[in-house]
């Protein structure tokens, strides 16, 4: 039996080394042939028999003898993903910097640079050997040669006001105020260094790495120029502020994050393992599935799994933000993190710890802040040509005015001031930070965002369109109208029980309509097509049920004189013997959110299904829809989600179920509803709501509606406070600790802003 191995290939920059290679390979005894892709930078070889560890190795030998400066990188240490954590950068926008150049590095799909938790992330677009990563850190250092990276650990949870700035703090602060007491210069200069010594050290070390431009040059530049005219006082003041105000950013910024992951309080560390007569606590990630958990009241389910023994009620809030309990017993199915509030369940385990519900809500919302929102890439765009301008005009406000009025003192002076309030760092952590606490905000109520540029979209919708079934309406169906054809072969009572024998063997919510029939026979060979219908064998009788595709698919004729629009035709032995029109009620909250969408700004609401037109025409009367189409395929679906995205830029797509996922990928934002919502609908959707209540959608546009709001007050407030003081400092009425309180404290004032999304109340 044949085996195929790949590695990865380094130090290989000779294309005609690597053919010469891939033939000496291929010559070696046992190898049936040899491929190494210059290009991609892998080599694979296949064996002509099942080979032991030593051939592969003796392969390993050959290359590394024919080209002594490869080497061959085994797969197991391919990864997609790499994730770090990281030091040396305490600016928000040089972690905006660093984020941009390894996002637009070759080979990588997403780089995230998370400020807040100093947590760097790499995904690629194939997996990659070790050295691909290290050439990337290397180019990270390269921007900011202060940047140290280490393996990832979740930073601890201490306090975000003990950090190492605030002794530093307290001895300059006393330092300075000697200083006015005394009136000693020196302590002046002391306090200075005491506040700034690491802004001097890093701005130096990053010019000889040839960057400028940042706030450690910016900062050192201001105060040491300070320092040469006299004003001792003023740039050990403004190291200070500075630093003080580096101080509560850091405090407000970890608390910020710290309120956002509290608001998914969802992991559960430790769980119960039942073995035997015995149970032990052990770390909820080495549970197997399959396991045996027990689950007192009062504690919080670790792991998926089903019931086996005991009944409860389940508070599922933290899940699907939904206050009402749940009862639970044995054979359903539960969810992590959902809290067991009366009785002792034992439950087993039906997936792993990483791979249960509340990990991946988590997973989902830590990843969410890579999608970046279209204000967000402004910011960073801004940041990057913001600075350089401000200093060209410090220097020019330095020299300019100075040649005329021979006062170079004052100007300089004023230049220096400008200099200050140059860091764009409160526009760089607030809109991030603003998008961040709104998906928080929706994960607490159950609602699941997978990015900021969602929540931009969902603030300004100019159309949406549902999915019927199970979305708009209750999924529940029931038999209004049965026309059938009789005749001496089969009765109706045989006819009724044919199709119901039949439908026992689908899931989908038209055949719950028969569920209440007697369905004496036994249904085999049964085939479902998806948007069709089934068919089969039944009590040896070829019986079909579906609607026009699927007669037409198997040549079956429709008799005119049965109902042709029902919403479901039945056939028995190719003969067309059956219509069934099923009607499923719009759920209770399904016109308030239809009024509510068109409250909120929605210009044109439609509904797409595979039921019937006449059914879909019901629904869509009683709920005062803009347009209506019945009938379709899940591609005929994601066709005029497609049309009316042309029209409509701001679309979103509402559905529930596998034949969904393609609309909800096609759409600009997809959202997938219920709690029985398909794996497939959730994966392919932007927005994952949790419950089954409609009310959600309108909650989750009010979040970013509020949050698209809090952002524009941001960027304007930041943009104001700054061109205000940088023109009060050009004319004089501004000193240099005044500049840096308005950039600090916008900083500030900026991300506790951000956080009023956590607080905001729904609109009644």
């Amino acid at each position: 039996m044949t085996q195929t191995r790949t590695w990865s290939v380094e130090n290989l920059d000779c294309a005609s080394c690597a053919a010469e290679l891939e033939r000496t390979l291929s010559t070696q005894e046992g190898v049936e042939s040899a491929s190494l892709n210059f290009i991609a930078k892998t080599l694979t070889i296949n064996s002509k028999n099942g080979e032991d560890d030593a051939f592969w190795l003796s392969v390993e030998q050959a290359a590394k003898k024919a080209e002594p400066t490869v080497r061959l990188v085994e797969p197991s240490t391919l990864t997609a993903k790499r994730i770090w954590s990281f030091e040396g950068v305490d600016c928000p926008s040089c972690a905006a910097q660093i984020e941009a150049v390894l996002s637009e590095a070759e080979g990588v799909a997403t780089a995230q640079v998370d400020f807040a938790t100093k947590k760097l992330t790499i995904k690629t677009k194939t997996p990659q050997p070790p050295a691909f990563y290290d050439t990337l850190l290397a180019k990270a250092v390269d921007i900011e040669p202060s940047l140290r990276t280490y393996e990832w650990k979740n930073p601890a949870l201490t306090s975000p006001f003990i950090q190492p700035r605030l002794y530093r703090i307290i001895a300059s602060v006393a330092l300075f105020f000697a200083a006015m007491i005394a009136g000693q210069p020196l302590l002046y200069i002391a306090s200075y260094l005491i506040a700034g010594y690491d802004v001097l050290y890093k701005a130096l070390r990053n010019i000889f790495a040839g960057k400028i431009f940042d706030e450690y040059f910016l900062m050192s530049v201001a105060t040491v120029g300070a320092l040469m005219i006299g004003e001792r006082g003023e740039a050990a003041a403004v190291m200070l502020f500075y630093l003080i105000g580096e101080y509560f950013q850091e405090s407000a910024v970890i608390q910020s994050r710290r309120s956002v992951l509290a608001a998914l309080d969802l992991k559960v560390e430790e769980t119960r393992l039942v073995e035997g007569e015995q149970t032990r606590m052990v770390k909820s990630e080495q549970v197997g599935v399959g396991s045996t958990i027990r689950v007192l009241a009062g504690e919080k389910i670790p792991l998926d799994g089903t019931i086996i023994s005991g009944q409860s009620e389940l508070d599922m809030r933290s899940l699907t933000g939904e206050s009402l309990p749940q009862y639970k017993g044995v054979g359903d199915q539960v969810l992590s993190s959902s809290l067991n509030l009366s009785g002792p369940l034992e439950i087993i385990t039906t997936r792993l710890f990483e791979d249960s519900t509340a990990t991946k809500i988590l997973h989902l919302v830590e990843e969410s802040s890579a999608k970046k929102a279209q204000s967000e890439r402004f910011i960073t765009t801004f940041a990057r040509y913001y600075t350089p301008v401000v200093v060209l005009f410090a220097l020019a406000l330095a020299v300019i005015p100075s040649l005329i009025t021979g006062m170079w003192q004052t100007w300089v002076y004023r230049a220096l001031v400008f200099l200050v309030v140059s860091c764009p760092c409160a526009l760089v952590i607030s809109v991030p930070l603003s998008y961040f606490a709104g998906i928080g905000k929706s994960a607490r109520s159950g609602i699941i965002v997978k990015g900021g540029n969602f929540l931009e979209t969902l603030r300004s919708l100019d159309a949406v369109v549902f999915d019927k079934t199970g979305t708009l309406t209750s999924g529940t169906f029931s038999i209004d109208k049965a026309d059938l054809k009789e005749d001496g072969s089969y009765d109706r009572s045989t006819l009724m029980a044919l199709i119901a024998s039949l439908e026992r063997q689908s899931t989908h919510p038209l055949a719950q309509a028969f569920a209440t029939l007697e369905a004496p026979y036994t249904a085999s060979d049964v085939v479902e097509l998806a948007g069709k219908g089934l068919y089969g064998s039944v009590d040896s009788k070829q019986v079909a049920a579906g609607n026009k595709q699927l007669f037409e698919q198997l040549g079956i004729a429709i008799d005119p004189s049965l109902e042709s629009e029902a919403s479901i035709l039945f056939a028995v032995e190719g003969v067309h013997l059956g219509s069934f029109t099923l009607i499923d009620e719009p759920k209770a909250e399904a016109a308030s959110l239809i009024k509510a969408l068109r409250k909120r700004g929605v210009d044109h609401i439609a509904m797409i299904s595979g039921d019937s037109i006449e059914n879909a025409r019901r629904a869509s009367d009683q709920l005062g829809l803009d347009e209506v189409h019945g009938g379709l395929l899940p591609d005929e679906k994601q066709r005029e989600v497609l049309r009316l995205s042309e029209v409509y830029p701001n679309l979103a797509f509402v559905g529930d179920g596998i034949n969904d996922a393609p609309s909800l990928a096609a759409s600009k934002v997809g959202l997938s509803i219920g709690k029985g919502a398909s794996d497939l609908a959730i994966e392919s959707a932007d927005v994952a709501i949790l419950s089954e209540d409609l009310n959600k959608i309108t909650e989750v546009v009010d979040i970013a509606q509020k949050t698209g709001s809090i952002v524009r007050q941001n960027i304007g407030f930041a943009l104001t406070i700054k061109a205000l003081a940088l023109l009060f400092g050009a004319l004089g009425f501004a000193s240099m600790w005044i500049a840096v309180i308005a950039d600090t404290g916008v900083t500030i004032i900026a991300v506790l802003n951000s956080l009023r999304i956590l607080l905001a109340r729904r609109a009644r």
